[in-house]
């Protein structure tokens, strides 16, 4: 190919890349910087931003109730990725290697298509203490009423449950996906050996998955660290902060308490956390390689 063709083409591809570089920043780009900006800065949206330096990441630093709302955050990741992949893999699995129903898939679809908000709200019906129809089978079975969103101890673990129940199919969907790509050759040569369905999923099934695998933790990862929309829904940050996480201290700091520099500021430590976890995340995972080469 001659030199010319390849700066046509390369022309040609930035034309086309062109709307989606102006989009990404005009609502992307341009919001991150304003917000690096005013992290720096005093502003309460009444006044016009005053530079302050780091002072509002000094005090980000002797903030109890922030170190608090990121260890809340951590605990929600960890019961909602944990809960998710293994849910997703599991039923991933199941369908790759008992049925690959188009209905099945689209079923497991459904949950994920309904807004945040309106998964928040029938949860919160369904669990609530007093009306909810989840308290009315516990009390059918002798079961006293459980306050699954106002129990300090169970409120995480309740809306962890929830987006797991909302996200599971989809990310199933993306597994199942990633084992449809490994040679079905594999498993025919390791059932002809004696493996059995547990040993070939262990030996074949989860290394070849591995670059899928990292796709859909670190997507988990940014996603479960960005929880907003359950939260402000069912809990509020309540019962006593158990569930005020990252995102709705970030959220109260800007429009509760209009301290819109001490927001950003705590919005790019949370972004600095995400990239730092995502980036230790790819290198212990080796997205980048397959086995399958």
């Amino acid at each position: 190919m001659s030199s010319t063709k390849r700066r046509d083409d390369r022309r040609a591809a930035w034309w086309f890349l062109a709307p989606v570089l102006a989009g990404f920043a005009v609502f992307y780009g341009y919001p991150a910087f304003r917000g690096a900006w005013y992290s720096v800065t005093d502003y309460s949206m009444l006044n016009t931003p005053t530079f302050v330096g780091a002072d509002n990441y000094a005090k980000l630093v002797h903030d109890e109730q922030f170190w608090r709302s990121l260890l809340v955050t951590l605990w929600y990741v960890v019961l909602n990725i944990g809960s998710q992949t293994v849910l997703a893999l599991a039923i991933a699995a199941l369908m790759h290697r008992l049925t690959r129903s188009v209905v099945l898939r689209a079923t497991l679809l459904l949950p994920w298509l309904v807004p945040n908000v309106t998964v928040g709200l029938l949860w919160m019906w369904l669990l609530d203490t007093n009306l909810g129809f989840v308290n009315h089978l516990l009390g059918a079975l002798g079961v006293g009423p459980v306050g699954f969103l106002t129990d300090a101890s169970l409120a995480m673990p309740s809306i962890a449950a929830i987006n797991t129940w909302a996200y599971t199919g989809y990310t199933a969907l993306l597994l199942y996906a990633g084992m449809l790509q490994i040679p079905q050759y594999l498993y025919e040569g390791a059932s002809i050996d004696g493996a059995g369905e547990w040993r070939m999923f262990r030996s074949i099934t989860l290394p070849l998955l591995r670059p899928v695998l990292a796709l859909v933790l670190v997507v988990s990862l940014i996603g479960s660290f960005q929880i907003f929309d359950t939260i402000a829904v069912t809990t509020q940050g309540d019962p006593a902060g158990a569930t005020r996480v990252l995102y709705y201290f970030i959220y109260q700091q800007a429009f509760s308490y209009f301290q819109m520099g001490y927001a950003s500021a705590a919005a790019v430590f949370l972004a600095l956390i995400l990239g730092i976890l995502t980036a230790i995340q790819m290198r212990l995972l080796r997205a980048s390689t397959s086995d399958l080469a």
